[in-house]
């Protein structure tokens, strides 16, 4: 991806248009290693939340967000501690990309973030970033849930643009939604 691409104007009609001459910086370089932060209020109780979260993780997790070197068949998150989060590629293998260290359901799970600024696993946990996300139910029987990446210095070098990137509309922020989605036509 460019780092530098057109940006949209409005036009007389309200439709967006294109400046040719304009560039903007579509996934800002972090200077500071600082957690990215991000919550949702579910329409789905504090239970179903978390089931979706972690067993439905296929139901919602986008098939093009993977690190296998062919397509995305199913996205798994094995739950308890030390449980493997990966995915099955349409080959038959498997790509792991992240591992359980924290399982608390219906309340909490922290996953290392087995996924170098290569967009490559590895296995080194010292190497790794890590998501801590929990669940907290709130009025009308829904569930707030808050995550946080953190600790992406750790991956080396390339981890600023990374962190940019997993804080951008195709990192957490879609992905987000996109969970939402799923838990709110679960209930």
């Amino acid at each position: 991806m460019s780092s530098a691409e057109p940006t949209p104007r409005s036009t007389a009609s309200g439709n967006a248009a294109v400046s040719p001459n304009a560039a903007v910086t579509q996934n800002p370089i972090a200077t500071q290693d600082t957690p990215v932060r991000k919550s949702i209020t579910v329409k789905a109780g504090l239970d179903a939340a978390f089931e979706v979260f972690t067993a439905g993780f296929d139901s919602w997790w986008p098939r093009s967000h993977h690190i296998g070197p062919v397509p995305m068949k199913r996205a798994v998150m094995q739950g308890h501690v030390g449980g493997r989060c990966y995915s099955e590629q349409t080959d038959g293998t498997e790509c792991d990309w992240g591992e359980i260290t924290a399982w608390e359901p219906p309340r909490r799970l922290v996953m290392a973030w087995k996924i170098d600024p290569q967009w490559k696993y590895q296995p080194d946990m010292a190497k790794t970033s890590e998501v801590e996300v929990t669940f907290t139910p709130v009025d009308n029987g829904a569930t707030r849930v808050d995550l946080e990446h953190r600790n992406f210095a750790r991956a080396g070098a390339g981890w600023e643009t990374m962190r940019g990137m997993i804080d951008s509309e195709g990192g957490w922020n879609g992905l987000l939604r996109m969970f939402a989605t799923e838990a709110e036509k679960q209930q």
